[in-house]
C-alpha cells in the first residue's frame, strides 16, 4: 500500500502554461515559489501541483480533446480526466483564474471548488493541450510525474489580469515575455519546457496539438528522453 504521508514517493502532478499572444510575442503566466518551500524554493514556475484523490470525482463540463486524452494515458490508463481537473484546480488555487464553462454543478460542490462554482462555472478540459511530461530524478525531497498543459489565455473565463482570488503559494504572479523568461531564476526543467513550447508556438497556435510530446523519464537508474507520439 502506498504511504500517503511519504512526501518522497513519486506523485502524479499537473502543470499549466497559460500563454498570451501580444504584439511583442507570446507571454506566459508565472509566479515565484516561497523561499521556505521544500520543492524548488524561490524559483519562478508555472501554476501546478500534485494530483488529489478527489480530482477523479470532479465533473467536467467538456472533456479533453481525444489526442490529448490518448497521450496522457500512456503508462497510466484512465488518468486523463483527473489530471485535467488537477490542472484546472491548481490554476484556480494559485492564480484565481477560471478555466471552465458557465453552468451549475451536478451535485455537491467539493470544498476546493466552492469559489469556482459560486462564480457560475464548471471546469472544462477542452482547451488543455498536453505538451510535456517529466519525472523528477530520484533523491529529491519531492518527486513528481508531471504532465505540462498548454492553454491560450483567451480560453480563460475571467479577467486574465485579476489575481485577487489567488492563494499565497505563488508570489509575483505576472505575464512574462517568453523571450525574456530565462532571465528569471528557473528550475532546469522549466527552462527545457519553455524551449519546447516556444518551438511549438513558432509553428502553431496554443490550441493546436503538438506533433509529439517530449518526455524526460527518470523512473529507472538512468535518465531517458523519449517522445510520446
Amino acid at each position: 500500500m502506498t504511504d500517503e504521508t511519504d512526501k518522497t514517493r513519486l506523485r502524479d502532478a499537473a502543470t499549466v502554461l497559460v500563454v498570451r499572444r501580444t504584439a511583442e510575442g507570446p507571454a506566459v503566466l508565472m509566479g515565484m515559489r516561497g523561499e521556505q518551500a521544500a520543492f524548488m524554493p524561490s524559483k519562478f514556475v508555472f501554476p501546478g501541483g500534485a494530483l488529489d484523490r478527489a480530482d477523479a470525482e470532479v465533473p467536467l463540463a467538456l472533456p479533453l480533446a481525444p489526442a490529448t486524452a490518448s497521450r496522457l494515458e500512456v503508462d497510466a490508463p484512465a488518468i486523463g480526466p483527473a489530471l485535467a481537473v488537477a490542472a484546472i484546480r491548481e490554476l484556480w488555487e494559485e492564480t484565481g483564474l477560471i478555466l471552465g464553462a458557465p453552468g451549475a454543478w451536478p451535485g455537491e460542490v467539493p470544498p476546493d471548488w466552492q469559489g469556482f462554482a459560486a462564480a457560475g462555472f464548471v471546469p472544462s478540459a477542452a482547451a488543455l493541450r498536453f505538451v510535456f511530461r517529466a519525472i523528477t530524478p530520484p533523491g529529491r525531497p519531492r518527486r513528481f510525474d508531471a504532465r505540462f498543459f498548454l492553454i491560450d489565455a483567451a480560453e480563460i473565463a475571467t479577467d486574465p489580469d485579476d489575481f485577487s482570488r489567488a492563494c499565497d503559494e505563488l508570489s509575483h504572479l505576472q505575464w512574462v515575455p517568453m523571450a525574456e523568461a530565462r532571465r528569471l531564476n528557473l528550475p532546469f526543467i522549466t527552462e527545457v519546457v519553455l524551449a519546447e513550447v516556444q518551438a511549438h508556438l513558432r509553428e502553431a497556435a496554443p490550441g493546436a496539438e503538438p506533433a509529439q510530446v517530449p518526455f524526460f523519464d527518470n523512473r529507472g537508474p538512468r535518465s531517458a528522453f523519449q517522445r510520446i507520439g
